[in-house]
C-alpha cells in the first residue's frame, strides 16, 4: 500500500469533528444541583451549561427569564413602529392640533408630545419632571428657594453671608435657589454648602489670576486680562451686579482689564474690590466699573481703588475719568476723592495763579471733574470776565485734621507699583 493510499484509509476511519461536538453538547449538563439545564438567564436560549447562565442559580425560573426579553422585544417593535410613523410625517389632523396648541399658548406651555416619542420615554420624562419638582418643593419648604422671583437673596462668600441689593443674571437653576455659595478665590458659584465644602477641599486658588502689580503690607492688586481669564472675569462681573444698579457688562469681558484688590492673611488673598478698564478707551475712561465688596465698605478701600486708577493714568501720562453713569455710592466716593485731591493740591500750592490745566496734569483728573468739584465747594467764581479759584482755608484745615486722624494706613504708595502699561493702551 502506498503512502497516499494509507493516508486516505486513515482519514476515512476517523470520526467526524462535527458529530463529536454534537454528542458532547448533548451530554453536557449544568453543574447546579437540581437543574435540568433548560432555559437561560438572558431568555434568548433554550439550554444552558454553566452556572453564570443558570436561572435556578440566580433564584429564577426559565419563564421569568423569558418575560423581560419578550417585553424588550415588544418595546423595540413599538419604537420601530413609532419611528416609522414619525418619519412618514404627522397626519393633517395631528398637525392642525399642534398648530392650534402653539398659537393658543406660544412657549408658555409644553409642546404636545403624544405620538412624537414612545409612551415609555414619555413616562420617563414625566417622572423626571415630577422628581425635580418634588426636590424643588422640599428646598422651598426649607427656605432655600425664593418665591415670586428668580432673585438671589444672599450669598455665602468666605466667612461672610451677604445680603444682595440687585438682580444679577445668573443661570435660572441657580437664581431660583435664593442663596448661592461661592468660592472666594476662583469665584465659582455652587448650589449648596456641601458642594462648596468639597470644592474648597480641592481648589488650588489662593489669589486672583493674572499679575500682581502692587503690594504694600497685606494689600495687593492683580491685573487680570479678560481675554486670558474669561471665566473668572465673567464670574466677577456677575458677583458685582448683585451690588451695582447700573452695571451692564457680564459676559463680553475680553476688551477689558480687571484690577482686583485683595487683603492677604494666612489663608489667602481675599477679594476687597475691583475696577475694570477698557484696553482701548476712545474717551480716555480710566474706570469702566468699580466695586468695593460690602464687608469692606466705609473703611477707605473705595478711595484706594479710585486713587490706584488715577495712579495708572499718571504712569500712562493721560488724564482719566470714570465712565458714566456712576452708581449712587460710586458718585459719592468720586466726589469725596476729587475733593481731597483738590484740597491737598491747594494746601501744597505755593504760587500765585492756579491753572485748571496744571491741576489736571499733576493729578490726572479730568478738567471737567475739577471744575464741577470746585463749584460744589463754592471755590469757583466768575469776576470781571475771569474765573477765579478761591482758596478756602477753612476747608483745607478740616481736611488736614481728618488726614492726621486717619493716618496713612489706607493710602496708595506709588513706589509699590510695579507696572508697565499694556501695549495698545
Amino acid at each position: 500500500m502506498s503512502l497516499k493510499e494509507a493516508a486516505a484509509h486513515d482519514l476515512s476511519h476517523r470520526p467526524k469533528r462535527r458529530r463529536f461536538h454534537e454528542s458532547y453538547n448533548f451530554n453536557m449538563k449544568c453543574p447546579t444541583p437540581g437543574c435540568n439545564s433548560l432555559g437561560h438567564l438572558t431568555g434568548r436560549h433554550e439550554r444552558h451549561f454553566s452556572i453564570s447562565g443558570c436561572p435556578l442559580y440566580h433564584n429564577l425560573s426559565a419563564d421569568e427569564c423569558k418575560a423581560p426579553t419578550e417585553r424588550q422585544l415588544r418595546y423595540k417593535e413599538k419604537v420601530t413602529d413609532l419611528r416609522r410613523k414619525r418619519n412618514s410625517g404627522l397626519n393633517k389632523e395631528q398637525k392642525d392640533k399642534y398648530m392650534e396648541h402653539r398659537q393658543s399658548h406660544g412657549t408658555s406651555r409644553e409642546p404636545l408630545l403624544e405620538n412624537i416619542t414612545s409612551d415609555y420615554d414619555l413616562e420617563l420624562f414625566r417622572k423626571a419632571q415630577a422628581r425635580a419638582s418634588d426636590d424643588l418643593e422640599k428646598l422651598r419648604l426649607a427656605g432655600q428657594v425664593s418665591e415670586g422671583s428668580n432673585m438671589i437673596k444672599t450669598i455665602v462668600f468666605g466667612r461672610y453671608e451677604l445680603d444682595t441689593w440687585y438682580h444679577s443674571p445668573y443661570p435660572e437653576e441657580y437664581a431660583r435657589l435664593g442663596r448661592l455659595y461661592m468660592c472666594e478665590f476662583c469665584l465659582k458659584y455652587m448650589k449648596s454648602q456641601t458642594i462648596l465644602r468639597r470644592h474648597m477641599a480641592k481648589c488650588v486658588w489662593k489669589h486672583p489670576p493674572g499679575d500682581e502689580i502692587y503690594r504694600k503690607g497685606n494689600i495687593s492688586v492683580f491685573e487680570v486680562d479678560g481675554k486670558k481669564n474669561k471665566i473668572y472675569c465673567q464670574n466677577l462681573c456677575l458677583l458685582a451686579k448683585l451690588f451695582l444698579d447700573h452695571k451692564t457688562l457680564y459676559y463680553d469681558v475680553e476688551p477689558f482689564l480687571f484690577y482686583v484688590m485683595t487683603e492677604a492673611d494666612n489663608t489667602g488673598c481675599h477679594l476687597v474690590g475691583y475696577f475694570s478698564k477698557e484696553k482701548n478707551s476712545f474717551l480716555n475712561y480710566n474706570v469702566s466699573c468699580i466695586l468695593t465688596m460690602p464687608q469692606y465698605m466705609r473703611q477707605g478701600y473705595g478711595k484706594m481703588l479710585i486713587d490706584f486708577s488715577y495712579l495708572l493714568s499718571k504712569v500712562e501720562e493721560k488724564v482719566g475719568s470714570p465712565e458714566r453713569p456712576l452708581s449712587d455710592l460710586g458718585l459719592i466716593s468720586y466726589r469725596s476723592y476729587w475733593k481731597e485731591v483738590l484740597l491737598r493740591y491747594l494746601n501744597n500750592f505755593q504760587g500765585k495763579e492756579i491753572s485748571i490745566k496744571e491741576i489736571s496734569q499733576e493729578t490726572a483728573v479730568n478738567p471737567v471733574d475739577i471744575v464741577s468739584t470746585l463749584q460744589s465747594l463754592q471755590m469757583l467764581k466768575y469776576w470781571k470776565g475771569k474765573h477765579l479759584v478761591l482758596k478756602r482755608q477753612d476747608l483745607i484745615d478740616d481736611w488736614k485734621a481728618k488726614e492726621t486722624k486717619r493716618g496713612n494706613s489706607k493710602t496708595i504708595d506709588p513706589t509699590a507699583l510695579k507696572w508697565t502699561p499694556p501695549k495698545g493702551t
